[in-house]
């Protein structure tokens, strides 16, 4: 067959009648899937369509068992999907540490890492936030981008910069959630975690709305944060969902203290005022279950409460305590 010969692909499934499809991209030419038993939708998918692009197809869409074929069964091209991968995938949950500035998340992080390979750790980007690269209207193009550090632009002056930097952190956010686990996962003998540092969710009910009720983001603001914020969840939520999330919870004060012992020099500013606040969010939203959520699954996510008040970095009778805490909440998600 020649290079530039055309070829329609079919996709069957058992239970399938249509599907959204979005436009593939790959380094060969495009050709129209159909969809059986619907043609409600089009999409256009490469010749060289490749296992590994083809799952994330039937994922993204929710598509189970399915079998993708040129119309002519005899043909060499003909693909057969290893369902058994595409199961693995759904086995993996996705699970969120949520908590105050300064409570432990990552530390609490690199504990659940270290004591079990069928848990991976995603950490917080928040060197994305350290490093924003721009370029000025005015420059040529031999021009060097400028490094910003959006954080600290943030902290330093809340009222120019809170929605700015709430946009960029929740995209990056969303990037963070929308990447797939890693292969081992697929192949784990026990629960297969995806555990987050924060979540796409706590960006917009706890920092931003803080942001909003302080004045640092203006009620138009607002309305645009939450209105894009809908509109991104709508589109990729079914792929960044959780499945569980533990809250560390512990006093502002404790909070305080710790966020002066690690010294980092964006937060130097903050004050015991803006904890307590962010503090009552979190009781909110994950214990009072009083924050209006706009998401119906995550009114059904459940939530493991951890007493992080205590230091756990170096006591191993503790660590032991909270990681059975823990496989007992994965085990049961």
């Amino acid at each position: 067959m020649s290079r530039a010969a055309p070829l329609t692909f079919v996709l069957r499934s058992m239970s399938l009648n249509s599907v959204s499809v979005r436009n593939i991209k790959s380094r060969s030419r495009v050709f129209p899937l159909f969809i059986l038993g619907g043609y409600s939708k089009s999409a256009v998918i490469c010749r060289c369509l490749g296992s590994n692009t083809y799952h994330k197809l039937c994922i993204a869409n929710k598509i189970a068992k399915t079998r993708l074929m040129t119309k002519t069964p005899s043909s060499s091209a003909q693909l057969h999907i290893d369902t058994k991968h595409m199961d693995s995938l759904s086995r993996v949950k996705r699970v969120s540490i949520e908590g105050n500035i300064a409570v432990g998340k990552s530390t609490f992080a690199r504990l659940l890492q270290s004591q079990n390979q069928d848990w991976e750790v995603a950490q917080e980007p928040i060197s994305k936030w350290q490093s924003v690269e721009s370029t000025s209207s005015q420059a040529v193009g031999s021009a060097q981008p400028t490094v910003s550090n959006l954080l600290q632009m943030m902290y330093q002056d809340p009222q120019r910069w809170s929605y700015t930097f709430q946009t960029f952190s929740c995209m990056s956010r969303m990037r963070t959630q929308l990447q797939p686990p890693p292969a081992r996962l697929l192949y784990a003998q026990g629960t297969p975690v995806q555990v987050f540092e924060r979540s796409v969710y706590s960006d917009r009910y706890i920092f931003a709305l803080n942001m909003f009720e302080l004045g640092c983001i203006s009620a138009v603001e607002w309305a645009v944060y939450q209105d894009w914020h809908s509109f991104l969840l709508e589109q990729f939520g079914h792929r960044a969902q959780l499945e569980g999330i533990i809250y560390l919870q512990a006093p502002p004060e404790t909070c305080m203290a710790r966020l002066r012992k690690r010294g980092r020099g964006e937060e130097r500013g903050v004050q015991l005022t803006y904890l307590e606040k962010l503090h009552v969010q979190h009781e909110n939203w994950l214990v009072n279950k009083s924050t209006e959520l706009h998401f119906e699954h995550l009114k059904q996510v459940p939530v493991l409460t951890v007493d992080a008040s205590v230091e756990f970095e170096r006591d191993p009778e503790v660590q032991e305590r909270l990681i059975t805490q823990v496989q007992t909440f994965f085990s049961g998600l």
